[in-house]
């Protein structure tokens, strides 16, 4: 079983980087609706034209810089994982989220 975890990172090593921005985009398409709704009620009050410029700056750089320094935040978390279990590590962090996207009903 070892050799079979150990093949799997091997395979998937090259691409930690871009599995890493992979799963914190699923990340913020699962959950950002949920941060839309908080930043949305927060903003209510507002003029219109301030609730949608700080709609946009929150799409445009709130999810931009979560994806940037986010993603290298989750590299570097899975890199706690033993070698030859990292590759797992991704793809049970890809099926958990897909397991939490449908407890969410969006599958």
């Amino acid at each position: 079983m070892s050799e079979l975890f150990s093949a799997l990172s091997r395979a998937l090593s090259p691409y930690y980087t871009e599995m890493s921005i992979m799963l914190m985009a699923t990340i913020l398409v699962v959950y950002g609706d949920l941060i839309n709704g908080h930043v949305k009620r927060i903003l209510a009050p507002y003029h219109f034209t301030i609730r949608i410029s700080l709609f946009v700056v929150l799409c445009a750089f709130g999810y931009g810089a979560l994806t940037l320094y986010g993603a290298p935040f989750l590299k570097h978390t899975l890199a706690y994982l033993p070698w030859q279990y990292q590759g797992a590590g991704y793809v049970a962090s890809f099926l958990l989220i897909g397991f939490l996207a449908e407890r969410r009903r969006y599958i």
